[in-house]
């Protein structure tokens, strides 16, 4: 009798040792999972950056992007430099059908969903513009294709895979806020500077203009009192 519960135990703790490999095996390549996609979404982030580009007077600069039907769009532009700071924008569907027009604009946000299949085309103009030309940083977010059915299924079944995808998204909105703040910081700054610089030069226009007041000021006096002999 305790020879066979000497036997029940061994083969209980066997199996138990088991069951916790087996865990500890399934916890370790969760966690390594994991760390892949946070490798991902690091090496997704690091790509993430906004464009400059000059467009010179007379001139206009336009940038393709082939997507699917139903993706998600954002164009998101800040002029940096350049006469008033202001640039015409212009977004086509593949059909040449004109999504989104606008005229003499120093920034913008705007979002839509790809109605088709095909090449959308942004494109900015400073043909407005006789001789200065225009310096705008731009970026272009372009989601997720949308999925189908079999995919949606595992997607609902892989919901750390979603989530990191919703931050990954996230994040880039982020880091395109900080770099259109970073921009709108140096426009502020210079259009300070040149406040400055201008404020300087008239204050030191008005001292030379006060001067060369009172020294013919004192001239006239002098000469309005001074004594005239007859001969």
């Amino acid at each position: 009798h305790c020879g066979s519960s000497g036997k029940a135990y061994v083969a209980r703790k066997s199996c138990l040792d088991s069951v916790r490999i087996s865990a500890l095996y399934c916890h370790k390549m969760s966690t390594l999972r994991n760390l892949w996609l946070l490798a991902v979404l690091a090496a997704c982030l690091d790509s993430i950056s906004a464009y400059f580009v000059s467009v010179d007077a007379h001139a206009e600069e336009c940038f393709f992007d082939r997507v699917t039907s139903g993706t998600k769009m954002g164009l998101m532009f800040e002029v940096a430099e350049g006469g008033f700071l202001d640039i015409d924008v212009k977004i086509t569907g593949p059909d040449s059908t004109v999504i989104y027009s606008g005229e003499r604009e120093s920034n913008g946000k705007y979002t839509f969903a790809a109605h088709m299949d095909g090449v959308y085309k942004y494109c900015f103009s400073n043909k407005m513009s006789t001789m200065t030309p225009k310096i705008v940083m731009f970026s272009m977010d372009i989601g997720e294709a949308p999925k189908g059915q079999d995919m949606e299924t595992e997607a609902h079944q892989n919901k750390l895979e979603e989530m990191i995808n919703e931050l990954a998204v996230a994040l880039t909105g982020v880091k395109h806020e900080q770099e259109y703040m970073e921009v709108r910081e140096r426009i502020h700054r210079a259009i300070n500077d040149n406040t400055n610089s201008r404020v300087v030069l008239w204050s030191f226009f008005e001292a030379l203009v006060l001067v060369a007041m009172t020294l013919g000021q004192i001239y006239y006096l002098k000469r309005f009192f001074e004594v005239r002999r007859v001969v």
